[in-house]
């Protein structure tokens, strides 16, 4: 008896040792007036993600909790990894992060989680270092709603290209990927540039805006190109209309209303698709927030926040929740948006 004790014992000191130390990660015994909840953009200065930042502050207001945004001056990998790692030495207890480059992340996230810190992701639905990462909706349909906005303003025939931020992003990438599955399945008379079948921006509009340029004086025949980056549809428009080829060749992507208004009701840019950054940055609060309590993540996981009422996790898979946030804009409703 006393030898199978020992045995018990021993057996559950090994499962004890061998279990990982991310495995303890989840509901906080501090008080929650204590908490500190950071969510690191790609950067501090882009749109993009100070439209984010109102809803993490707005985040903070609603629940009385210490939800902030701290982010890189520009969007590099590196720095962005710098920046959490100052928040983990600041002991905060949960990071939220949209990722420049998911791989480059991994070691400190990891860090981050060995230490008790409770990490989510949006945007990086490859990341292995998280514990949840959300997106506002299935990211290949995403990518096949902006391929059909492209298809229709090329009249579903011509050449096109896929432009991303950067080839490092998985959400930009899946996009791309959604977007040219679709056309092969849906548009015949569409072909993907081969010699150059996806671009990169660099999450930059001025860079958007020269590689357009490059790419419509090099390829005659370009027709199309779909973006992905906030900053691929203004800035392929704004080389649209600079070199005279309004009505010749169209682009259609994510974007900003108020980066877009002039472009959209020109006609130069027939639609730009998108899901609101701010409502995005207050549902990886609310999701950081539910672990720290210790409440349950399951199919079905309400937010209480349009497009994350019923999320889903992805086929597959225990980590990637989904939701249904995508918005269109055009020229009847640009004026709408307030951002």
């Amino acid at each position: 008896m006393k030898k199978g004790l020992v045995k018990l014992l021993a057996l559950l000191l090994v499962l004890a040792v061998a279990t990982p130390l991310v495995a303890q990660v989840g509901k906080s015994s501090k008080p929650s007036k204590d908490w500190k909840i950071a969510l690191v953009p790609k950067d501090s200065t882009n749109a993009w993600f100070v439209r984010m930042e109102v809803g993490v502050k707005q985040y903070a207001k609603d629940t009385g909790l210490n939800a902030f945004q701290k982010g890189p001056a520009k969007t590099d990998a590196a720095m962005q990894a710098q920046v959490i790692q100052d928040l983990i030495a600041q002991g905060v207890d949960a990071i939220c992060v949209v990722p420049v480059d998911p791989a480059a992340l991994e070691p400190v996230l990891g860090e981050a989680l060995k230490k008790g810190i409770v990490v989510v992701t949006h945007e990086a639905s490859f990341q292995e270092n998280t514990m949840y990462d959300i997106e506002a909706f299935n990211n290949a349909d995403y990518g096949a709603f902006i391929m059909d906005n492209l298809a229709k303003a090329m009249g579903q025939k011509g050449l096109y290209t896929t432009m991303v931020g950067h080839v490092t992003n998985a959400s930009h990438n899946e996009w791309a990927d959604g977007g040219v599955a679709h056309q092969k399945a849906t548009y015949p008379g569409m072909t993907l540039l081969a010699a150059e079948p996806r671009v990169e921006s660099e999450d930059n509009l001025e860079k958007a805006y020269e590689r357009a340029k490059e790419l419509f004086k090099k390829y005659p025949n370009l027709k199309g190109i779909m973006g992905t980056s906030s900053k691929d549809a203004p800035g392929v428009a704004r080389a649209i209309e600079e070199m005279g080829l309004k009505g010749k060749v169209f682009v259609s992507g994510t974007g900003l209303p108020n980066e877009n208004k002039t472009f959209l009701k020109d006609g130069t840019l027939a639609a730009a698709t998108l899901w609101d950054p701010k409502d995005a940055g207050y549902a990886l609060c609310s999701l950081a927030t539910k672990i720290l309590k210790g409440e349950p993540i399951a199919d079905g996981l309400n937010l209480k926040l349009k497009g994350y009422e019923s999320m889903h996790f992805a086929p597959g898979s225990k980590k990637v929740l989904l939701g249904s946030g995508w918005i269109v804009i055009d020229k009847k409703n640009v004026d709408s948006f307030g951002f």
